[in-house]
């Protein structure tokens, strides 16, 4: 990619030099602030650099998740930091969901991580506890990252014990997209801000009759611990060595319900949902066959678009009892161990996250920016979906109590066990009973190996 773009960037400066025409892209980007400059977040451009000030080449390459929209835009600001860098040459290697964390499981066993990694909470202990993730906080304390307008508790997300091992790329909260006019016009009735789980069940036999399911499904391995939190449990003991909850009693009842809701057919089966990618592309809300889609606030941004029409977000049922509402990094970018150009990584995470006219391009989709000046700068651009997400994610803030910690080690395998009994109980293999005895025995197992 940056062969070919290398070549045109410098062709359109050569045209401008000579004054026989000019690009007013280009012209865009190289007016904006340099990525390795204190400019870098101020918005103001930075001079031009000498020959004198010339750097050695480096490649560096960029992983991460999502789907095309996210693939585009971010294809867009690492050519802007491209060509306010010169010497930086940057590799993309994107993915779904599933497909990246399949790729970077050979990479790691390799020691051949990709510089910069799009990380998760659910896999930050696997990589950071294991010795695979650079520990960032020299970047920010010699403000090669600038954190000086973003806040502790911002940071605090990408932890473990006192090693910052991932920068949070924005603020986000779970919620319910609803598609307000199928519901209206199938006779339903757009459910309030504080519903239960009782008034979206009810919504099935409504959307049924139209031939619409509820939703695609709920991920297990986010709304089940979820649920435990409303219900005043978590996931996991704080020591990680085990579950949270000794009593099967949550896990009975969610499974249950959502049991009820695949009998009845308001859920994707099992056999179509096993041929998705995990992209808003194909996602059933988006399609217009499915009245909602649950998921992280960030995710709003890329439904609507994709599917060009409007949506409305209502928090999850549940979200105000045992304050289970939180607020959480939308995914973070992490440097890894084996990188051989740490400081350029950390330069690019540092653009990414206070660079205002790169910000201009991402307009949150990642979440809600964690620098105040950047989310400031943005607040006069926004489209009204955007203004939904920044406007649902401040009141989530105001209507939070405090995250659990990373998950521990083991809670990938943990989170594969649980939906592979959830599908055993879907299929009729297990009860759900027996799948809450077998699921809490196994995972127990799991988590054991933490113990020392």
């Amino acid at each position: 990619m940056k062969k070919a773009l290398t070549g045109l960037v410098m062709l359109a400066l050569i045209i401008s030099m000579i004054g026989c025409g000019s690009n007013n892209n280009k012209d865009a980007a190289s007016s904006a602030p340099a990525a390795s400059s204190p400019a870098a977040s101020s918005g103001e451009a930075s001079p031009a650099a000498s020959d004198g000030d010339k750097k050695d080449p480096v490649t560096l390459r960029v992983a991460w998740w999502g789907g095309q929209a996210r693939h585009d835009y971010t294809l867009k600001v690492i050519e802007l930091y491209e060509s306010l860098n010169p010497h930086v040459t940057i590799e993309p290697e994107y993915a779904s969901f599933d497909d990246h964390w399949k790729k970077l499981a050979p990479n790691a066993a390799a020691g051949n991580l990709p510089d910069v990694i799009q990380m998760d909470i659910s896999y930050l202990s696997q990589y950071g506890g294991r010795g695979q993730l650079e520990d960032l906080t020299s970047f920010t304390q010699n403000g090669t990252i600038d954190v000086s307008s973003i806040s502790d508790a911002s940071l605090s997300g990408g932890k473990i014990g006192d090693q910052l091992f991932a920068m949070n790329l924005g603020s986000n909260a779970l919620l319910a997209v609803v598609d307000k006019a199928m519901l209206e016009k199938a006779g339903g009735t757009m459910p309030t801000q504080d519903w239960k789980w009782e008034d979206f069940t009810r919504l099935g036999p409504i959307m049924k009759a139209q031939g619409k399911i509820l939703t695609q499904d709920l991920r297990h391995d986010v709304f089940f611990p979820f649920y435990l939190r409303s219900q005043g449990q978590h996931m996991y003991a704080a020591d990680g060595t085990s579950l949270g909850y000794s009593d099967d009693k949550p896990f009975i009842d969610f499974y249950n319900m959502y049991k009820t809701w695949y009998d009845n057919g308001n859920l994707l089966s099992l056999d179509k949902l096993a041929q998705k990618k995990g992209t808003p592309e194909d996602g059933e809300l988006e399609l217009g066959n499915a009245v909602s889609t649950w998921g992280w606030s960030n995710q709003f941004i890329l439904s609507s678009s994709v599917a060009k029409r409007p949506f409305e977000i209502l928090p999850v049922p549940g979200w105000n009892e045992n304050k289970a509402l939180f607020l959480k990094p939308s995914m973070y970018f992490s440097i890894a161990k084996n990188s051989k150009a740490k400081e350029e990584a950390a330069k690019f995470i540092n653009f990414w996250v206070n660079d205002i006219e790169a910000n201009k391009i991402i307009m949150g989709e990642r979440g809600v920016p964690v620098s105040s000046k950047v989310k400031e700068a943005l607040k006069p651009s926004l489209t009204p979906d955007q203004v939904k997400v920044f406007d649902y994610v401040a009141w989530a803030e105001q209507n939070s109590s405090q995250m659990d910690p990373p998950n521990p080690v083991g809670a990938v395998e943990v989170d594969k066990l649980l939906k592979d009994t959830a599908e055993q109980i879907l299929y009729k293999k297990l009860s759900v009973e027996e799948g809450a005895a077998k699921f809490r025995e196994e995972a127990n197992k799991i988590l054991a190996k933490n113990k020392k």
